[in-house]
Order: C-alpha cells, then structure tokens, then sequence
C-alpha cells in the first residue's frame, strides 16, 4: 500500500487559516484624506507599485508551512522470515509397484497410481517449502533436487512410471542419496541438519545396493533428519498384471506382497519419523495427511513501513519565493524618487 500522508496536520491548518486574516485585515477600516485635484499633483515615481513581492512572500510562506507539515510518501512493505522445510520425496519404482490391489471408482488401479495423486496433493499443500524427488528401484536416482518450482516438479512426475530403472529395491542407497540432497551448511548446527524430513515409500524389501536400511537409518539420526516411512500395498497375494511384447495387458499371476514392515519400523523409530501402512488409497492418503500436519511450519510476515520525506521539496521553493518577494520589494539597483 503506497500513499502521502501529513506527519504534522496542524501546521496545513494554519495555512488554510491564512486566506481569512489577509482578508480581515482588508476589511478595517482606515483614515483617507481627499485631496482635490490630486490627479494634477501626481508625478510618476522611478519606481512603481507592484503585488509580486506580496504575492511571492505569501506563497514562500504557504510553501514554508506545508514544508513544517512534513508531507511524506509512505510505502508498505512485507517479509517472511521464516524458513519453510526442505523435503525429499523416495518414491519405490520396482516391478512390485504394478501390481493392482487399490481400487479407484472401482477399478483397479496399480500402487503408482494409486500414490501420484496424494503425492501431488501433498506438494500443492506446502508451497512454502523446497520439495526433490528421489526415484529407486535397483539403483537410486535423483529425479529433482530441492526446488521451489512445485509445478515444474508435479510435471515430472507425471511422467514417471515403472521400468525407468533396472529392478530391485535399494531402500537404504535411496536414503542416502535424499541425506545427500540435503546436505546444506548454512541450515546446520552443531553437525545436525535443521527443518529437513525425508519421506519413503515402498512396497518391497531391500534386496539391492551398497547401503543397508540400518546403516542409512544411523546416517539420518546423526543428522538430525527424521524419516516417515510409508509401506504401500496389501498383505499376502496380489494381483499382479501380465503383458505381452506391445505392452498389452493379457491378464493377472498371483504374487506374493514382500513388504519389509520392520525394517520400515525400525527406519522411522531410530531417526524420529514414523511408519505408516498404506493398504487402501484412503490410507495413502491418511498417510500423507498426517506427515502434512507434523511437520508444518506457521508462517508469520512482519509488515513494516518505508517513508520518504518531502518537505525538501516544498521548503526550498518557499524559501526561494521569500527571498525574491523580499528583493523585489526594495530592490537595490534603483533609488527612491525624489519628493
């Protein structure tokens, strides 16, 4: 919000007030003296009447008492000093994540599907906050790093989709490269890392890759970085989709769900997360839910206001404009007439 306000509204009172006293002292009444034929008497002077320097005295007095006024411009202005969270997103993209065990309108739907709607949810929700991805399956791979941009990285994500990456589940390589995505000096103290969280979702056993759950799961305690685990899928046997060489779907083979419940337990209890068993899309998005409100930040601006002065402005002129009617007035280069 830009303006100009008055700082000292009394003196523009007595500006206004002026006018009236000019104009009463007009009105009294004065003793005049007829003299007859005066006209014949006069002689023109060398120097003649004149209402500049009356006029330019008032108005470097007007001019004056705006300036005493202290007109400013005053400009409102807003900042955040808050930091948001900087988070990383371990997204599973194994085989596994095909199988059909949610239901969407009633249809079934394959876990990835079933989660790339809560997880866009969820980054709609924290605007305020850096958000990367990390994709794993075999191997772990960094599919964006911490960014603002949330729709360049829902566009990203879009576009995900399994047999991205040689197959497998490298839980504890997909830990490590998200600790490495945020590593940031300046939001740490005393070696530990400040509003970050890591949050993983899975629905195997790691079986692939050179870090162990555990040993990931020291690295992140010794930072500071807590990390929810979320374990997708049923328990038991799945339905799991069959396709030909053009990508057709002929059909379904039963397997059975080989989710790690405790290794995932174990994860969020020694960083301080915790673990979540998303078996229905409602629970997914429970999940998310939850995580959304543990790790929120209240967002508070402090408003302050610039002002400029301006009674730079308005001063100089007057003083000028007094300085010149005074001039005028009895202006040095010329000698009073002779009487």
């Amino acid at each position: 919000m830009n303006g100009y306000v008055l700082k000292d509204p009394l003196w523009l009172l007595a500006l206004l007030v002026l006018p009236l006293l000019i104009w009463l002292r007009q009105r009294r009444p004065v003793p005049v003296l007829l003299v007859p034929f005066a006209a014949a008497w006069h002689r023109p002077s060398l120097v003649s009447f004149s209402r500049w320097p009356a006029g330019l005295a008032l108005a470097g007095l007007a001019l004056l008492v705006f300036a005493l006024a202290r007109p400013q411009r005053v400009e409102d202005k807003r900042e955040v000093h808050s930091q948001g969270y900087d988070i990383v997103l371990c997204i599973d993209l194994s085989g596994s994540m095909l199988s059909e065990d949610y239901e969407r309108g009633g249809d079934r739907i394959n876990r990835l599907q079933a989660i790339k709607p809560v997880i866009q949810a969820f980054i709609e929700q924290r605007p305020a906050d850096r958000i990367g991805v990390v994709l794993f399956s075999g191997r772990a791979y960094t599919m964006a790093p911490l960014t603002f941009d949330h729709e360049w990285l829902s566009r990203q994500l879009e576009r995900i989709k399994i047999g991205l990456i040689e197959d497998g589940t490298a839980i504890g390589d997909a830990m490590g490269v998200a600790l490495t995505r945020l590593e940031q000096a300046k939001r740490e103290s005393a070696g530990r890392r400040q509003g970050a969280f890591v949050v993983l979702l899975t629905d195997g056993a790691n079986n692939r890759g050179s870090l162990t759950p555990p040993q990931a799961a020291e690295l992140a305690k010794a930072r500071g970085i807590p990390v929810y685990t979320i374990g997708a899928g049923k328990d038991g046997i799945v339905p799991f989709p069959v396709f030909d060489d053009k990508g057709r779907k002929l059909g379904y083979r039963r397997i059975v769900a080989d989710l790690d419940e405790d290794a995932l337990h174990n994860i969020a209890e020694t960083t301080g997360g915790k673990f979540f068993r998303a078996a229905e899309t409602s629970t997914i998005e429970s999940a998310f839910k939850a995580i959304d409100k543990a790790q929120k930040i209240e967002f508070q601006a402090k408003s302050y206001l610039v002002t400029t002065e301006l009674f730079f402005w308005s001063a100089v002129p007057g003083l000028a404009a007094l300085a010149l009617g005074a001039l005028f007035a009895r202006p040095f280069w010329q000698k009073e007439a002779a009487v």
